[in-house]
């Protein structure tokens, strides 16, 4: 989508006309503007709230003069790409999860809420992906990539029958009988996900795979603007945040001690396959499974939602113990279209091992190789990038409304702000990457900002039913999720990890279903709290 790069001062918006919704006036009086106001800080921030309010690039984009990059990363991330060998957006598959990021991120945002039914992923908006993984300790299962594909480029076959999988959307009564005191009443629910044998590639050509062995659980897709500005944390105030909840020790569960243990890291990312495995914090994903965001989700995405290759990453995405590609390359199937796929692919046969031997060896070889074509140009993959650390954040809305306030300061007093931590200041922001790809100079920067994301960036648990793999889930920043509906059109307002909450009551009441949540004392005050009171916490949590 175009984007103006104008970025107008609160002044000049309130002078603007918006007579085609092009623009919003978000601004209250002027000269009345609280520091909250500025989600992103002067750097990261966007004063529309329309329905392209997460499209919108940051200042520090045109301050850096980075904007032709930054809108040719968008369409990388808007346009599907393709199954063909070359011309522009070439290079999907053997098996990928999606064709684009936008059938993940709607509207730039996080995936809506998918209906009881059939997992169904081929049109935008469903960005719930499948984690299945072993109960008995947790780990995902070695015969499925950790992001299962459920399509292929024939002749190869998708890992997983999309349409065998099921979702059921399950009722739950809390402890309070879903009733507050005064009488209001509230509704929980919660997604069960079924994946029965016959939908898994490999146990239909014969690999052993036992009933009851697996769960499924739904992760649905994070918000991706303002993702930069969390990046330039510095590492020492991340350090001192774990610090100071580990020394309170107040919450029920805790600090993850797999992480962090007596105000020291114990696990920190680190990427020796592509950089030299300098180690760094935990900060994305709700697993805290990435460091860096130049070597984060969104990098780590484009490659193996996708499969398509590029300088670094010039090997297909596929499970970690080699399952798809040795039954593959046993299957009839397979095996007689490979000629004509393998001729597309490599059509001045540059790689010998794909073209000598029997042709379980060449389909094996294939799958395997380490030296697959180059599919993104490294300029490609860079303006992806200068895209996706130079997306701005919405500026709070109705700043000056006597219920938001209300309801801002309810939620310090109730504790809410103990996990969603308000702000944070940046540091100097010097550009890090695992992958040794990026040296920083050509990124938008974002030095000493004071922003907004209402996260301490630290996982807790709420032993929700059907809870998210290992029950510890990184806080979510709570920055401009009011405007998720607005901006993906969805009918719901899809928070939480997996969308089961259809608007902000059910969100918070989620948070003190167990006894054992991290968040139970909050949700115990939210109950005693009158409903005026209660709508003034949710207008102010949909405001910021």
């Amino acid at each position: 989508m175009n984007k103006t790069f104008l970025f107008l001062t609160p002044l000049l918006l309130g002078l603007a006309g918006c007579s085609d919704d092009t623009v919003t006036d978000v601004t209250p009086h002027p000269g009345n503007l609280p520091d909250w106001y500025y989600a992103g800080g002067q750097l990261g921030t966007t004063f529309l709230a329309t329905y392209n309010a997460y499209e919108q690039p940051t200042p520090a984009v045109e301050n850096a003069g980075l904007e032709q990059s930054f809108k040719n990363g968008e369409q990388l991330f808007e346009k599907p790409f393709m199954a063909n060998n070359t011309g522009v957006r070439a290079g999907l598959g053997p098996v990928y999860i999606r064709t684009s990021c936008l059938h993940c991120h709607p509207g730039y945002g996080h995936g809506k809420r998918i209906p009881s039914g059939d997992f169904e992923t081929t049109a935008i908006g469903n960005g719930c992906l499948l984690v299945v993984y072993n109960p008995a300790d947790d780990s995902y299962v070695s015969w499925l990539a950790g992001m299962p594909q459920g399509h292929a480029v024939a002749p190869f076959k998708a890992p997983l029958d999309e349409s065998k999988i099921s979702v059921t959307w399950e009722n739950e009564t809390d402890d309070w009988n879903n009733t507050f005191p005064d009488g209001e009443t509230y509704e929980l629910q919660y997604p069960t996900v079924k994946i029965p044998l016959d939908a898994i590639y490999v146990y239909n050509q014969g690999y052993p795979i036992a009933e009851g062995s697996y769960e499924v659980r739904l992760e649905n897709t994070i918000g991706i603007y303002g993702s930069g500005l969390l990046d330039a944390i510095d590492d020492k105030d991340l350090k001192a945040q774990y610090a100071k909840e580990e020394k309170d020790n107040i919450l029920p569960n805790g600090i993850n001690p797999a992480f962090f243990k007596n105000g020291e890291w114990v696990s920190l990312y680190s990427n020796s396959l592509q950089g030299d495995g300098t180690t760094y914090p935990r900060r994305f994903t709700y697993a805290l499974s990435r460091g860096p965001l130049q070597d984060g989700p969104g990098a780590n995405a484009i490659w193996n939602i996708t499969n398509v290759t590029r300088s670094d990453r010039r090997y297909h995405y596929l499970d970690a113990a080699g399952t798809y590609a040795e039954y593959s390359a046993k299957d009839p199937e397979v095996q007689a279209g490979f000629e004509d796929y393998i001729a597309q692919v490599d059509p001045e046969r540059e790689h010998n091992s794909w073209w000598s031997g029997t042709m379980e060896e060449r389909i094996k070889a294939y799958l395997n190789a380490k030296d697959l074509p180059v599919e993104m140009t490294d300029e490609d993959y860079t303006d992806l990038m200068v895209w996706h650390r130079g997306l701005a954040v919405p500026a709070a809305r109705d700043v000056d409304d006597p219920d938001v306030l209300r309801g801002k300061q309810l939620f310090e007093e109730i504790g809410c702000a103990y996990c969603h931590r308000p702000s944070w200041t940046t540091g100097d922001d010097q550009v890090r990457d695992p992958n040794n790809f990026f040296k920083g100079d050509e990124l938008p920067r974002y030095p000493h900002q004071t922003i907004w994301p209402y996260s301490d960036l630290i996982q807790h648990k709420l032993h929700m039913t059907n809870d998210i793999r290992t029950g510890w889930c990184r806080t979510t920043p709570l920055w401009g999720r009011g405007l998720h509906q607005k901006c993906t059109g969805s009918p719901t307002a899809d928070r939480l990890h997996d969308c089961r909450a259809r608007n902000v009551i059910e969100a918070i009441m989620w948070h003190g279903v167990s006894k054992q949540s991290d968040a139970r004392h909050m949700v115990e005050a939210f109950r005693q709290l009158p409903k005026a009171d209660r709508d003034a916490i949710c207008k102010f949590i949909d405001a910021i």
